[in-house]
């Protein structure tokens, strides 16, 4: 049965390109088309279709308090179009809060210059996201920060604390309701001298929710690898940090890993560690599907420290992360998958727990705590 989509643009060109380009796939129907968040709404509820294209900028109401009312009325996977800025970036992070499943650059140079490269992408993201959680699963946002947490007493934090500043304890995040999973023991603590997630779509609002777990005086370095554009990583760090205790930034090469501090791989790049710590920013190769990719920087934790390493895969497209969670299970390192039933694509973690590679599959909202857990 062929996947229903409903298109929401107000610019006429793109409804019409995008509804050709997807019309094209015999897997795909497109049943409607909408020229705002209003109409959006009402044709999300009359059609119930399968995936919603969904503009951010529209009139009498933009496409971010859409996918809101959709979340709420009738949750549908959205694939939100988003520009290439740090302006667009804040935005399409906004929406993926709000409930989008994941976005695609609206780039009109590149539908006129490479259709078929466009086409490929565009039908492969509806198809798989048609198959995400989403519809199933009843979503929650990112609470609101709440006011700061008091000052940690310095011999509760270690040397490395008592100089961090002190950051905001977010309020927890509402869990969804109780859903048959696969559940490990919890971990047993180790002194893991890195820690290392990788993830894809869904990751975003996935990382908010293990990150703001963390105390401000976790004891280990974090380096972080999510598949998003290069105009995106800076914000998304940006984000993270003012949510998290721990801190968080894009990683820049020569930075230095550290306790309590949480390095992204920057976008169109790959990101790697040596023994002294250091990180090595390395320029995107064209012959990998993937910048930054998680299995270079998973192999590069496996060379450089042994068994020390906590590599955890989160939800996301494909097998990305397989083969370096080889090497570090290899050299003796703990692996763990986020579960079926939490994950929006279950593909990544899929690959680990089908390659018998995972030590412990645990639910999205209980992997920052057993994180916490292992390593304090």
């Amino acid at each position: 049965m062929a996947v229903k989509v409903l298109v929401v643009d107000d610019s006429g060109f793109f409804r019409r390109r995008v509804s050709e380009i997807l019309s094209a796939d015999s897997n795909i129907q497109v049943v409607g088309t909408a020229t705002n968040g209003k109409e959006a709404i009402d044709q999300a509820l009359a059609l119930k279709p399968d995936v919603i294209t969904m503009d951010y900028e529209m009139p009498m109401m933009d496409g971010i308090t859409a996918v809101r009312h959709i979340m709420q009325r009738c949750p549908t996977p959205v694939l939100m179009f988003s520009s290439l800025t740090h302006e667009g970036a804040r935005v399409t992070l906004d929406a993926l809060d709000a409930g989008a499943v994941d976005f695609l650059p609206k780039n009109f140079e590149d539908i006129s210059r490479n259709p078929e490269k466009v086409k490929q992408l565009l039908c492969e993201k509806i198809l798989s996201i048609s198959r995400s959680n989403r519809r199933v699963s009843t979503y929650s946002a990112p609470a609101p920060v709440a006011a700061p947490a008091p000052t940690p007493a310095p011999s509760s934090v270690g040397s490395y604390g008592s100089s961090a500043p002190v950051r905001p304890a977010p309020t927890p995040i509402a869990p969804r309701p109780p859903v048959p999973t696969a559940s490990s023991p919890a971990p047993k603590r180790k002194a893991y001298k890195l820690v290392a997630i990788g993830t894809s779509t869904g990751g975003p609002v996935a990382l908010q929710r293990v990150l703001t777990q963390l105390p401000a005086n976790f004891p280990a370095p974090i380096v972080l690898i999510q598949h998003m554009p290069a105009a995106f990583t800076k914000a998304f760090a940006e984000r993270l940090d003012k949510l998290c205790r721990i801190s968080v930034k894009e990683a820049e090469d020569g930075d230095i890993l550290r306790p309590g501090l949480a390095l992204l791989a920057p976008g169109g790049k790959q990101m790697m560690i040596d023994g002294r710590g250091a990180v090595k920013i390395l320029p995107g190769d064209e012959r990998l599907n993937y910048k930054p990719c998680v299995d270079i920087t998973f192999g590069s934790a496996a060379k450089s420290y042994g068994d020390k390493v906590l590599a955890v895969v989160l939800t996301g497209m494909g097998a990305d992360g397989r083969e370096g969670a080889r090497l570090l299970k290899q050299g003796g390192s703990s692996i763990w998958a986020q579960d079926e039933a939490s994950c929006v694509i279950y593909g990544m973690p899929m690959a680990i727990v089908k390659a018998e590679l995972a030590d412990a599959v645990y639910s999205l909202d209980d992997i920052g705590r057993h994180i916490v857990e292992a390593c304090i």
